[in-house]
């Protein structure tokens, strides 16, 4: 189990890290919390705050479950389809979280407004 501040990241982190990013916002579906970027579904919190699922390249999640097993786990049969994966909070530090979620982000916004957030070093 990873610390930061003391504790494992949790909802807060998320909402702090979320807060900022252009046109994300959170919505409550089915007593679950999600954040969107317009239809979108790039982050959602599982009931009980332990893991999330989050955007997340297809190409890539064999490798990063294969990888880091204690981390990423494998998203629902029905979500496979999609650029998907689930985090156990416990497994990650601020940073990562961070990181983990502007990469989720990123692949949901369109390319100017992930440009201008970024600067001029762009995630395209």
């Amino acid at each position: 189990m990873r610390f930061y501040r003391g504790r494992v990241v949790d909802l807060t982190d998320i909402r702090e890290i979320t807060a900022d990013l252009p046109r994300s916002y959170e919505v409550l579906v089915r007593d679950r919390i999600k954040f969107r970027v317009g239809q979108i579904v790039y982050l959602a919190v599982a009931a009980d705050e332990q893991t999330i699922g989050l955007g997340f390249p297809r190409e890539e999640r064999a490798a990063a479950l294969a990888a880091e097993p204690d981390k990423f786990l494998p998203p629902r049969p029905s979500d496979e389809r999609f650029q998907w994966i689930e985090l156990n909070l416990a497994a990650v530090d601020y940073d990562e979280l961070r990181e983990l979620i502007l990469d989720a982000w990123a692949l949901c916004v369109p390319k100017k407004v992930r440009r201008e957030y970024f600067g001029d070093q762009g995630q395209d």
